[in-house]
């Protein structure tokens, strides 16, 4: 079955300026119960790559510390795409939950 990640349901979007507020982001996603919720996480960050790959990195290490850290399962699925103009688009999902949505 062929979707978009923007299909997946989304728990609560987080705006990342900059790599600074990564851990903050993480904390909350993991405090919300990164695999009990019934959908996503959804990180929008700016376009310019540089930037998008710092903190997509750096996401994806602060959640598996955090997750690890929490003794939470750390089997993490994720997708970027662009967004919008001027915005890449991250969305994070425990895989049992993609799984249960029925993806």
């Amino acid at each position: 079955m062929e979707f978009h990640p923007s299909q997946i349901p989304i728990s609560k979007t987080f705006e990342v300026n900059g790599e600074g507020e990564v851990p903050g982001v993480a904390s909350e996603m993991i405090r919300m119960g990164f695999g009990s919720q019934k959908g996503g996480f959804r990180v929008i960050m700016t376009k310019d790559k540089n930037a998008a790959k710092k903190i997509g990195f750096t996401i994806m290490n602060e959640l598996n510390f955090g997750l690890r850290k929490a003794k939470q399962e750390r089997d993490v699925r994720y997708w970027i795409y662009s967004h919008d103009e001027g915005h890449y688009a991250m969305v994070l999902i425990s895989s049992k939950v993609f799984s249960d949505l029925g993806f």
